[in-house]
């Protein structure tokens, strides 16, 4: 733990996440009871944004959790098109995802958080391609997750590494004006919504 996280600050912006969290669960749990249809729209608008065949390398997608927008449409479709998937796994909390193969309709175990992910004897594999999911985003490529800091680790390896693509996957509604960033945040280069294409 630095002396960044006991600033005044730091307490102010963690404060501020904290309450933005509630207000942008809030409304996607609202957007996904109003929107059936919203994961094949997503599938549409990012297959529209990103053609498969210009889609390169490891495609990490979610499991979703709760209200989160679903992936698994666009899963299917761009497994159909011959895309590698993989899905992220714990391995420990202070440490970047670790992310194994997968295609649409392997059986998935419990991972440590509860959240489903692949056997321990899948294939790690390294996405040129991050579709992440989110509580809030802004236009500027601000993205609150769920505050455990595992995607923005992980991203930060993933770029040191070479060129990856994060894409935030969510409703509409879960936008906000502007996400209050640490110099721990890292930017998205664009979210989808059932609606469109941001950034």
């Amino acid at each position: 733990m630095t002396g960044y996280a006991f600033s005044s600050s730091s307490s102010k912006t963690f404060a501020l996440k904290t309450r933005l969290r509630a207000e942008a669960r809030e409304a996607r749990r609202v957007a996904q009871a109003a929107l059936p249809d919203a994961a094949k729209d997503l599938r549409e608008v990012f297959c529209a944004a990103f053609p498969p065949a210009t889609v390169e390398g490891p495609v990490a997608l979610y499991v979703p959790v709760g209200d989160e927008i679903d992936p698994r449409p666009l899963a299917e479709s761009l497994a159909s098109v011959g895309h590698r998937l993989c899905l992220p796994v714990v391995v420990a909390r202070d440490q970047p995802l670790v992310f194994r193969a997968w295609t649409p309709g392997d059986v998935l175990q419990p991972g440590s958080l509860t959240i489903p992910e692949p056997r321990s004897d899948a294939e790690v594999l390294t996405p040129r391609w991050l579709l992440v999911p989110l509580v809030a985003f802004d236009r500027r490529g601000g993205r609150l997750g769920q505050g455990g800091g595992f995607y923005d680790r992980s991203l930060r390896c993933l770029r040191s590494e070479g060129s990856v693509t994060a894409v935030g996957l969510a409703y509409a509604a879960q936008e906000i004006p502007a996400v209050p960033l640490t110099p721990d945040d890292e930017r998205l280069n664009a979210v989808v919504t059932e609606r469109g294409l941001i950034g």
